[in-house]
């Protein structure tokens, strides 16, 4: 079981507009390494669309949120039942390491590393500009990863788009003070 207090944690925001969050989750590493590059497993928690996984690849991100929450009606305004993204890996390094850029959006690096039976799941967005960006990445990536410890912990999945309210509203909180 992995500790609840430690995967409920906002992440962190670096002076240089860099989020870090990390998570326990339960292994080995190769199931979780699955549920980052599968497109059935990863549509489960964040997007669906298949990876190439080398470097130089492009792939496309496909999100349909309101697959991921209770009902559409939760939907913030101002966002579309889809949305798209063609990325580019930087780097893979299956099944450990994987970097790629979200255009107008940011790089984005994800590592695993095996911790007895668990993995630490490090994820990192740089170059993130804006405040409303900053904001709606932040409450997105950690919405996100609650349903993915909850798909990997065999665990009640919560509805993103509520879970992203909430948070997006921590963390307006949290940077506001800092």
């Amino acid at each position: 079981m992995t500790d609840t207090q430690f995967n409920n944690r906002l992440g962190t925001l670096t002076p240089d507009k860099s989020l870090h969050i990390q998570r326990r989750l339960p292994g080995p590493i190769e199931r979780v390494w699955a549920y980052l590059t599968d497109s059935d497993l990863r549509r489960q928690w964040l997007a669906s669309g298949t990876m190439p996984l080398q470097a130089g690849a492009s792939f496309e991100l496909v999100w349909r949120n309101d697959e991921l929450s209770m009902s559409a009606d939760e939907r913030p305004e101002g966002f579309s039942a889809e949305s798209r993204a063609t990325c580019q890996f930087i780097e893979v390094e299956p099944p450990r390491r994987m970097r790629y850029i979200w255009p107008g959006v940011g790089d984005v690096s994800m590592e695993l590393e095996a911790l007895g039976n668990d993995v630490l799941l490090t994820l990192t967005h740089r170059q993130l500009i804006g405040e409303r960006l900053i904001l709606n990445v932040c409450a997105g990536w950690h919405a996100h990863l609650a349903l993915l410890v909850a798909r990997l912990e065999d665990d009640s999945v919560p509805s993103l788009w509520s879970t992203w309210k909430k948070l997006r509203a921590e963390y307006e909180e949290q940077l506001c003070a800092s």
